[in-house]
């Protein structure tokens, strides 16, 4: 995670948190990212599920409303912060967050095998998942089923 990502908030309050990045080349803006992210046809799947699973809806135009700063929701989020270079969505039951984050790179993606492929940027994504508080025991807990689904690394898989 890199420094002064909005994410690292959530890690401090004791979020189990994750971070991927990829390398680009060309320029991409936080905007960019953030309609290509939400209306891929990975995230369309979470969509219908969101959909079905919780009555949360949401269509790719509402994804771009999301990315232009028309609006601070979508489907089951709703903006925490917004930064020029980053993006924080906080789960409607307030256990889950979103991130996305893109910084420039002095070399495009050919760089790394050793061509000039001028500049590029690298594309963050992240999640944290907030412990559940035990009112009874005043402890802390993720609950079984995100337990479960990191041990499978269902997340990790569904992530990259």
């Amino acid at each position: 995670m890199p420094e002064g990502a909005l994410l690292a908030v959530c890690r401090a309050q004791g979020a189990y948190t994750d971070c991927f990045n990829v390398n680009v080349n060309g320029t991409v803006s936080i905007e960019q990212f953030v309609a290509a992210f939400y209306t891929s046809r990975v995230f369309k799947l979470e969509r219908l599920i969101l959909k079905w699973a919780v009555a949360r809806p949401s269509t790719d135009a509402q994804a771009q409303q999301l990315a232009r700063r028309d609006t601070d929701t979508f489907a089951a989020w709703r903006v925490e912060q917004r930064r020029a270079d980053q993006l924080l969505l906080a789960g409607f039951q307030g256990r889950t967050n979103s991130w996305l984050m893109v910084a420039p790179v002095g070399e495009g993606i050919g760089a790394e095998i050793g061509k000039t492929a001028g500049i590029g940027t690298r594309m963050y994504f992240g999640s944290a998942v907030v412990p559940r508080k035990n009112s009874v025991a005043g402890q802390s807990s993720m609950g079984f089923l995100f337990r479960a689904l990191l041990r499978l690394k269902f997340h990790k898989f569904a992530s990259k």
